[in-house]
C-alpha cells in the first residue's frame, strides 16, 4: 500500500450518528402509539348529549306538568306522571353519572371506585333537591313576569322564554355539579347553550328572581356570584380580565375571576364586566358599557361616565 493512500484513510473523520439514540427514541414513540391505538380502539365512554337532552325534557315536564307535561294530562294523573316520569328520568341520569365516574377515572388512571354505588348517591341527593329547584324557579319566572311589560302570564314567561329555559337548566346542572358530577353539569350547560345562546358555567352561583330578557349572547362565567332579583339583558357578559398562569406557563384552574352581583342589579344589553370585581347592591349598569372596577352600592354606570373617566387627563390614551 502506497504511503499516500494510507495518510488518506487515516485523514478520514470517524463517523458517529448516535444510531443507539436513535433506535431509543423510536422504540418509545412505537410502545407510545401502541398504546395509543389501544385506547382508541376502547376509549372510555362519555355521557351522552343525547340521552341528557332527553333526561332534561322530562325532568322540567316533572316539574311543572300542567305547563310542560302531555296536554292530555287530566288532574287525577298528574301524580302518575309526575312520579312515572321521575322514576325513568332518574335511572337515565344514574346511567349518565356512571358513565362519567367511570370516564373520569379512565382519565386520571385510577380504578378500584365503586362507580355504581357513587352515581346512585349523586343521583337520589339530586332528586331530593328537586322541590327546592321547583321553587326558585317560580321565583325566576315571577321575575320574568315582572320584568317585563310585554310578558302576558306567567305561563307564557315559562313556556316561550329562553331565559327561562336557560335558567331552569342551570338549576338542575348547578346541583349536579355541587353534588359531584360536573362533567354532566357542563353537558347541560352546552345544551342550554346550544338552544337559547345564553351561555351560564354550571358552577356559577345565581340567587333567585333571576331573569335574563331577550338573552342571546349572554355569558356568566365559572365563579360568577349574583344576588337576588339580579336582571340581565341580551349580550351581557360577566367575565374574566385575564387569566393567570403558574411557573410553568400552565393556566391556573379554579381561582375567582369572574364578577360579584349584589342583589337587585340590572345589566343593560352588550356590557361586558370583568374581573373579580363587586357590582354593589341596587346598582344599575347601562347598555355597551366596559367595566373592569368594583362599583359601589346604587351605582348608575353609563357609557358616557365609562369614557369620561378613562380619559380624564390623558388616562387611558
Amino acid at each position: 500500500m502506497s504511503p499516500k493512500l494510507e495518510t488518506s484513510r487515516r485523514a478520514k473523520p470517524a463517523l458517529h450518528w448516535n444510531v443507539e439514540r436513535v433506535v431509543s427514541e423510536l422504540r418509545a414513540l412505537r410502545l407510545n402509539a401502541l398504546e395509543q391505538r389501544q385506547k382508541q380502539d376502547r376509549p372510555p365512554k362519555m355521557p351522552s348529549r343525547a340521552n341528557l337532552t332527553a333526561v332534561l325534557e322530562g325532568l322540567c315536564a316533572a316539574l311543572f306538568p300542567n305547563r310542560l307535561g302531555p296536554p292530555d294530562l287530566t288532574d287525577e294523573g298528574v301524580d302518575y306522571f309526575v312520579g312515572h316520569t321521575l322514576e325513568t328520568q332518574l335511572r337515565a341520569l344514574f346511567e349518565e353519572i356512571r358513565l362519567e365516574l367511570s370516564f373520569a377515572s379512565g382519565l386520571t388512571g385510577k380504578g378500584g371506585a365503586d362507580h355504581q354505588r357513587r352515581a346512585f348517591e349523586i343521583t337520589r341527593e339530586f332528586a331530593a333537591h328537586l322541590p327546592e329547584v321547583r321553587r326558585i324557579l317560580e321565583t325566576d319566572i315571577q321575575a320574568g313576569y315582572q320584568g317585563d311589560p310585554a310578558a302576558k302570564s306567567l305561563d307564557e314567561v315559562l313556556v316561550c322564554y329562553p331565559g327561562t329555559t336557560a335558567i331552569a337548566y342551570h338549576r338542575i346542572a348547578h346541583v349536579l355539579h355541587r353534588l359531584g358530577a360536573p362533567l354532566v353539569a357542563r353537558i347541560i350547560a352546552e345544551i342550554a347553550h346550544s338552544e337559547t345562546g345564553i351561555d351560564i358555567h354550571p358552577a356559577a352561583q345565581i340567587g333567585g328572581s333571576f331573569f335574563i330578557d331577550h338573552g342571546t349572547g349572554v355569558v356568566i362565567g365559572e365563579t360568577a356570584i349574583i344576588g337576588e332579583r339580579v336582571r340581565l339583558y341580551q349580550a351581557v357578559t360577566l367575565g374574566a380580565k385575564r387569566f393567570p398562569v403558574d411557573e410553568s406557563g400552565v393556566l391556573i384552574k379554579g381561582n375567582a375571576r369572574h364578577p360579584i352581583v349584589e342583589d337587585d342589579v340590572v345589566i343593560y344589553a352588550g356590557a361586558t364586566i370583568l374581573g373579580r370585581i363587586t357590582i354593589g347592591r341596587g346598582s344599575v349598569i347601562g347598555g355597551n358599557v366596559w367595566l373592569t372596577r368594583s362599583v359601589p352600592p346604587g351605582s348608575h354606570i353609563s357609557q358616557a361616565q365609562v369614557r369620561n373617566e378613562l380619559f380624564e387627563a390623558g388616562a387611558g390614551i
